[in-house]
């Protein structure tokens, strides 16, 4: 197997994502598009949030050189293209929608309305929810059933938003939500050539090599954020690589359970406690292990190493129900300690 292409779009997307952090950096200074300290921000000085100015670039430039060398649609049939431009159209709007909520802060609402409308895309391009495997069912293919479009139809949605609120409320410390996204990103592009698609490999291993160009200047002390432009368009691009090729969910479940488990005990955790689901507090897993003290570089290379270990579980495991144990252990270990932590502070906000 020929592995060039891969080194090469891997290193072009780390280049340029170096080369254009720099100058994201300065652009979001001038631009005013910038945290301040203060209320829940622990950093302290004023820090751009331009963040997905590089990674996005970075991505695209590496996915027109893999398109000029002739490698990246190679095998594709006419709907394998057509979830490629839903893919890469959805992560453009994503981004620039990130961008316009950078400049004005828009309210839960909009940003939301905005997320269902990028799983419509998502349906309209053919990136949907509709096959995968279950224990002890074996392999299923939604649209093959009468009631196929009500399950997939819901489920895809679920799985756009959902991936895109993940990232987004995983950004909360420097390296963090970038970091677990290089982790997916190097699972899939394996997991992608061991079943035999070496061309869609080449989109998660291009989308890893422009999160490592951009990691070293967001780990703490961080000089840039990923910002709303950079969560939105990171989130929108792990969900559309889960389902380009045929279901991923397992894999992409397995890695990204940590976040995704926060993010669904926080929504029920603010429910209970009368308070809205979107209503921002310090109730993250990662920011509450940041108030007990330990350091951002502890927590941080804490996840990094939780996810890369149920990655290469993934990776390894072949037996669907070992894959569920792994999944609901994993779960449980979470739950128990959000609860642990609840209970410990249970006021906060």
């Amino acid at each position: 197997m020929n592995l060039t292409p891969n080194w090469i779009i891997f290193g072009v997307a780390a280049l340029s994502a170096a080369v254009l952090t720099p100058i994201a950096i300065r652009l979001g200074h001038r631009w005013g598009l910038i945290d301040r300290p203060g209320g829940r921000r622990t950093h302290k000085r004023e820090i751009p949030r331009l963040g997905g100015v590089p990674v996005m670039g970075a991505f695209g430039i590496a996915i027109a050189v893999a398109a000029a060398l002739g490698v990246l649609t190679t095998g594709y049939s006419h709907s394998d293209s057509i979830r490629l431009a839903g893919l890469l159209s959805g992560g453009l709007c994503a981004f620039l929608f990130g961008l316009l909520d950078d400049r004005l802060n828009l309210k839960p609402g909009p940003q939301f309305i905005f997320q269902f409308g990028l799983s419509l895309l998502s349906l309209a391009t053919l990136l949907w929810l509709e096959r995968f495997t279950l224990p002890f069912v074996g392999y299923v293919e939604l649209e093959a059933y009468p009631w196929g479009a009500w399950a997939y139809v819901p489920l895809t949605i679920l799985w756009v938003m959902g991936m895109m609120n993940t990232v987004n409320w995983l950004d909360g410390l420097d390296g963090l939500a970038g970091g677990v996204g290089a982790i997916l990103c190097l699972v899939l592009a394996i997991h992608m050539h061991t079943v035999g698609q070496p061309s869609v490999a080449l989109l998660p291993l291009a989308l890893l090599g422009a999160l490592v160009g951009f990691l070293p200047y967001n780990l703490a002390p961080a000089r840039i954020f990923l910002g709303s432009s950079g969560a939105f368009f990171l989130g929108y691009a792990l969900s559309g690589l889960g389902l380009i090729a045929g279901g991923r969910v397992a894999t992409v479940l397995m890695v990204m359970g940590l976040p995704i488990v926060d993010v669904a005990w926080q929504i029920v955790d603010r429910v209970r406690h009368g308070r809205s689901p979107t209503q921002a507090d310090r109730g993250h897993l990662h920011l509450r292990l940041l108030d007990m003290g330990f350091s951002q570089r502890a927590i941080v290379l804490s996840y990094w190493a939780f996810c890369g270990l149920f990655g290469f579980l993934a990776l390894t495991i072949s037996d669907r129900v070992f894959k569920l144990i792994a999944l609901l252990g994993l779960g449980s270990i979470v739950l128990v300690v959000l609860l642990l932590l609840s209970r410990r502070s249970p006021n906060s906000r």
